[in-house]
């Protein structure tokens, strides 16, 4: 096992993993940008180095100023959490070749899962069901209009490289697709330094599932069963939960093992999530891998006993699983719900400084917090303060706990998104599991 690890994440995430590495006696590095100075994974770490100014790509993107501090500091390997570095092809390929561990998969799987073209292409290959739509990037937007007046419309028009609903659109006819394609092309060059496009089939108030994968470096792979993740604005995820009320052990299981089968085909090792689009009548369909450690990973924490960070860290470590697919039960029900620094009315984010913050207590409730009674949120970085994850041996008795401590849940100095989660929750569509990714716009 490693004896002292950099951290390349901030906010709840980075704290998320320092409490890991306490528990096994790891030493951690930490890293925060002039705007992070006060942020409580600074504190926590028994090392923090300044990485530059306030904006990522001056802090949280410096790549090779985060390697030099690990080698200087003696880390033998860098978490890179979720989002930032996490997925970047070229990061871990660098960590590699400064002899430090990439707590993650190879560089060649990153890049390849990466890409939403190439991964469909590979996910074929490997007998996984996909939505029909182009293998290939699309040429121009004559191809896009030819391409979708043979599948039919509606399509969703995506950016290869996107993530996060940028580049993403539903477009019902032609002209729209003419008017969307230029625009969403544009984003994704901005934002992720490719313009590639592609289409997929538009699938009608599907279901978000997602299955979470561990593998070892030896072959191993096991499913920790899955998340429903459809409650979601602006395709960004606001409540997830482990069990999902809307499958059934048959389709439960099979979508279990076509993950594993597909993780097994790319030569993947760490943890990892294969999502999923299920229809109406349970069919589903890949929709992408996340290389990484998902921001909802906790529901699958509290229903399996599993700490994921330490399982990344062990196979990172080059350790064999330490347990096999029929020793993965699951116990309960937990829902967590993300808590944004953000008007609950227009999404808009409300940075600015914690005057009260008062968290509710009690069985079942768990907390992954980015901030602290007076802390500044800035407008530099994802608005998401903090995670409240709620567990009972029931969704119904989850659900009752979650109302009564989004109830207890006290901030104050900035706008947060709680009424909106109130909302969501004492939904009678949401209490009788009617989660599909309309929702907010349906009923909200």
């Amino acid at each position: 096992m490693f004896t002292k690890i950099l951290i390349a994440n901030r906010g709840e995430i980075a704290v998320r993993v320092i409490r890991t590495c306490q528990k096994l006696g790891i030493q951690t590095v930490a890293i925060y940008s002039e705007a992070d100075a006060d942020a409580p994974h600074v504190k926590m770490a028994d090392e923090s180095y300044c990485i530059g100014k306030p904006r990522v790509h001056e802090s949280y993107l410096q790549i090779e100023k985060i390697i030099e501090i690990a080698k200087e500091t003696g880390a033998e390997a860098i978490h890179p959490g979720y989002g930032l570095l996490s997925e970047n092809g070229a990061f871990a390929r660098k960590c590699v070749e400064a002899g430090i561990t990439f707590i993650g998969p190879t560089a060649e799987v990153i890049e390849k899962m990466g890409s939403k073209v190439a991964s469909r292409i590979t996910m074929i290959e490997a007998g996984v069901p996909v939505v029909p739509g182009t293998e290939e990037a699309l040429a121009d937007v004559s191809e896009a209009i030819q391409v979708a007046e043979n599948i039919g419309y509606p399509v969703m028009l995506k950016a290869s490289a996107g993530g996060g609903g940028i580049g993403m659109q539903v477009v019902y006819n032609s002209e729209e697709l003419t008017k969307a394609y230029e625009g969403n092309q544009k984003r994704a060059q901005m934002f992720f330094g490719n313009g590639d496009m592609y289409i997929e089939k538009y699938i009608g108030n599907p279901r978000h599932i997602e299955i979470q994968l561990l593998a070892d470096q030896d072959g191993n792979c096991v499913y920790l069963w899955e998340r429903e993740c459809s409650i979601q604005r602006r395709h960004q995820k606001v409540v997830e939960e482990a069990p999902s009320p809307f499958l059934d052990e048959e389709t439960r299981t099979k979508m279990g093992e076509t993950a594993v089968k597909a993780a097994k085909a790319i030569g993947y090792h760490n943890a990892g999530t294969i999502e999923f689009l299920v229809d109406e009548e349970k069919n589903f369909y890949f929709l992408e891998m996340n290389t990484r450690l998902q921001v909802e990973h906790p529901v699958t924490e509290e229903i399996t006993g599993t700490d994921l960070v330490e399982e990344q860290l062990r196979v990172a470590a080059g350790e064999r699983l330490r347990f096999d697919q029929s020793e993965i039960k699951r116990e309960g029900h937990a829902i967590e719900v993300r808590i944004y620094a953000e008007d609950p009315k227009s999404f808009f984010p409300s940075p600015g400084t914690i005057t009260k913050l008062e968290l509710p207590e009690g069985e079942g409730v768990r907390h992954e917090l980015a901030v602290h009674g007076s802390s500044t949120v800035t407008p530099f970085y994802d608005p998401m303060i903090a995670k409240l994850i709620v567990s009972a041996p029931s969704r119904e008795e989850t659900i009752e706990r979650l109302i009564e401590a989004l109830e207890d849940y006290k901030i104050e100095g900035i706008k947060t998104n709680i009424p909106m989660l109130q909302q969501v929750i004492t939904h009678q569509a949401f209490q009788a599991g009617d989660t599909t990714t309309q929702f907010v716009e349906k009923y909200l």
